[in-house]
């Protein structure tokens, strides 16, 4: 079944523009949940995929639509992979900056030195008929000691370079973010399948 329109399930800004700029090329119609006034979708899972789901699921009921979620987080190998699946609620009142400052102060207690870290990112496209598929992404890099500030990103991107880059995620642009991000990689595979049907 061919989809000309679908909601998104958030209410995160940055997220809605990088999704929007994804699913442009294949002509679909992106509306999220903030543009319909649907509440938000608590994330109670623990897992990426359980989240995702979880709000695909809700929304595509509730619409009567196709709808996409997803959920995604920052893993630190030296905070054994938190913030992962909490990496927004890790962030007091989502306050980034202050997520940060937590962040590096966390790790210079653990006393571990790995800077390793991972984004990764489940997408789930659910319909009103209960049918549904996983897409996951993932990218690798390390923490930065201090935030690299710039034009892009959103969240943890100011703290983190991928492997083999000089830069953080905020210092790119945006099409060479979306080009090598946990995010990216994951609607990747989803553009794959939606051009397939």
């Amino acid at each position: 079944m061919k989809i000309k329109e679908l909601i998104f399930a958030s209410h995160n800004a940055g997220k809605i523009a990088e999704i929007t700029d994804m699913l442009a090329p294949l002509g679909i119609k992106v509306k999220s949940a903030a543009d319909m006034d649907l509440p938000d979708v608590e994330e109670t899972g623990t897992t990426f995929a359980e989240n995702s789901l979880l709000k695909s699921q809700t929304i595509a009921k509730a619409t009567g639509l196709p709808c996409i979620a997803d959920d995604s987080g920052l893993c630190v190998d030296a905070l054994n992979g938190a913030p992962g699946v909490y990496s927004a609620r890790y962030a007091p009142n989502r306050d980034f900056d202050k997520g940060m400052d937590i962040l590096l102060s966390e790790m210079e207690k653990s006393g571990n030195s790995s800077r390793k870290a991972h984004f990764s990112c489940v997408v789930s496209l659910a319909y009103p008929d209960g049918e549904y598929h996983l897409f996951e992404g993932r990218v690798d890099g390390q923490i930065s000691r201090e935030k690299m500030r710039g034009e892009g990103g959103f969240g943890y991107d100011p703290l983190f370079i991928p492997d083999g880059y000089a830069c953080s995620f905020a210092q790119m642009s945006h099409e060479d973010k979306n080009r090598i991000s946990h995010r990216g990689r994951a609607m990747q595979k989803f553009k794959e399948f939606i051009s397939n049907l």
